[in-house]
């Protein structure tokens, strides 16, 4: 695959995966970089190419299809190359956009995009020649779902059941989701060793001779 050159002076930017309440949000707040929220580009819910859970009836969140890489990969790129993008704010709540905002560089070199599918577009940020790093949260299982549970139940994302049934679902699966991140091209790192690399990424780049 032939790997477009980054404009000069232009931004790169770190995808940060891994899964649904591993800390990607307060990792991402810790590196001091600007951070594009990726799960902003989920589908609204009447949107009719929604995947279904097995045996139909509700819709797949967890699935890729559920999100929109198209247009996070165009506002990551429009970010690189003017410092700005104009981006949706969703709720998840009502699986809807409410409004649209901002996204700003403010003239960093590196920014955080942060969100369960980012690894579906590592090799399309690659080849766009925008891409600093990769790196998918890893953690344990039961600590990660207790996370989950606690901040969508603080946050009015869904319902109780719902949220049980989806909690003990994704659990089940951890490994699994890790091991398909880390296939797509994310570095599988800890909490601590993810925030070095991120802030090593956004660190200076010598200047060759």
């Amino acid at each position: 695959m032939t790997v477009a050159d980054p404009c000069p002076g232009a931004a790169r930017v770190v995808l940060l995966t891994g899964p649904s309440g591993s800390g990607k949000s307060s990792l991402a707040a810790r590196t001091g970089l600007p951070v594009l929220n990726l799960d902003d580009f989920y589908k609204e819910g009447d949107d009719p190419t929604l995947p279904a859970l097995p045996g139909g009836g509700a819709t797949d969140w967890d699935s890729p299809r559920s999100w929109d890489a198209d247009a996070a990969v165009a506002a990551i790129v429009t970010a690189v190359r003017g410092g700005t993008a104009v981006v949706p704010v969703y709720s998840i709540a009502s699986s809807s956009i409410v409004g649209m905002t901002e996204f700003e560089l403010g003239g960093a070199p590196v920014f955080v995009a942060e969100g369960i599918f980012a690894a579906e577009i590592i090799e399309r940020c690659r080849a766009a020649g925008v891409l600093a790093d990769a790196v998918c949260l890893r953690g344990r299982p039961a600590v990660t779902a207790w996370r989950r549970f606690r901040r969508d139940l603080r946050e009015g994302r869904k319902s109780v059941p719902f949220l049980l049934r989806r909690g003990w679902r994704l659990m089940r699966r951890e490994r699994e989701i890790v091991a398909g991140q880390v296939a797509l091209g994310a570095a599988p790192l800890g909490q601590r060793e993810a925030l070095e690399r991120i802030v090593a990424a956004a660190a200076p780049q010598p200047v060759r001779a």
